[in-house]
């Protein structure tokens, strides 16, 4: 049995849907013979992405729809919002997805640091903000979809902006949900999606080819699919490198910094290296000595 909320003529939204996990996610959506609108920048882009949904929509042109809209403008969400509502009579999926990752570092440029908790996080709670509530009021099964990362929840150094957003995204995630829950007569659910290594134009960096550690969107979004089916909040995604194992192992380090009063972001500290690393392989810690 798939999800009440994944079948034929339900209507999903998806934010950065032109590429990547986004499109992914969107043309399995349209694949179910479900009325899809993508949004995300570029007339072409978008142009390009629903052709594809086109192509795999049992209804073709007729349940596609692609809007150009910045996810960090309210304007463009309420426009998003006015238009999926009249014409398709609201929506039951959303998936906030859009993200930028331009590259940060502590003391580095103040825009590249507003740009990114503006698109990455602000970005999901005024699409919550804004289609939720009439999402609720539909009365039907739903779903709002927020991507996180790992980086979110490890935060390793190196772009401390694209972590702050993504934990943002976790906590106001979590928070959605215990309110969704507690609200009666409520049928949406929220669920985190947290990507494993994906080669999409996000992480591309100038490659051509996949890296063989690396998932595909189409990878990812298969197995969003599949937990969604299973009920998980948190949708924990391996990818050709990293097993659940080892990304349990990290969360697990990452949250014991807190635990046993470590130095913050122990993991990469030279004095707790080998601990680390005694840790992935089942061994013991210096306080378990």
């Amino acid at each position: 049995m798939g999800h009440p909320a994944l079948v034929p003529d339900a209507v999903g939204v998806v934010t950065g849907g032109a590429a990547g996990i986004g499109l992914a996610a969107a043309k399995l959506f349209a694949g179910l013979g479900m009325r899809v609108c993508i949004a995300d920048l570029g007339a072409e882009r978008l142009a390009h992405a629903a052709d594809i949904l086109a192509e795999a929509a049992p209804s073709g042109r007729k349940s596609v729809a692609a809007i150009e809209a910045d996810v960090s403008n309210l304007d463009d969400l309420k426009r998003l919002e006015a238009d999926t509502r009249q014409r398709w009579g609201g929506t039951d999926v959303l998936m906030n997805n859009a993200g930028i990752q331009p590259g940060s570092g502590i003391f580095g440029p103040a825009e590249n640091w507003r740009r990114v908790l503006d698109v990455n996080l602000s970005g999901v709670i005024n699409g919550t903000q804004l289609f939720v509530p009439g999402m609720i009021e539909r009365g039907r099964p739903g779903l709002v979809i927020n991507t996180g990362s790992k980086q979110g929840i490890t935060t390793p150094p190196g772009d401390p902006a694209y972590n702050v957003a993504k934990a943002g995204v976790k906590v106001f995630t979590e928070a959605l949900q215990h309110e969704l829950r507690n609200t009666p007569g409520c049928k949406l659910t929220a669920h985190l999606l947290i990507p494993g290594f994906v080669f999409s134009e996000l992480t591309a960096r100038g490659r051509t080819e996949k890296p063989e550690g690396a998932w595909t969107p189409e990878q990812t979004a298969a197995f969003m699919l599949e937990r969604l089916e299973r009920g998980d909040f948190y949708i924990l995604c391996p990818d050709n490198e990293v097993t659940r194992d080892l990304d349990e192992r990290r969360i697990a380090w990452a949250a014991g910094d807190i635990v046993e009063n470590r130095p913050p972001l122990s993991r990469w500290h030279p004095d707790y290296g080998d601990a680390f690393k005694a840790s992935l392989a089942g061994g013991r810690g210096p306080k378990d000595s």
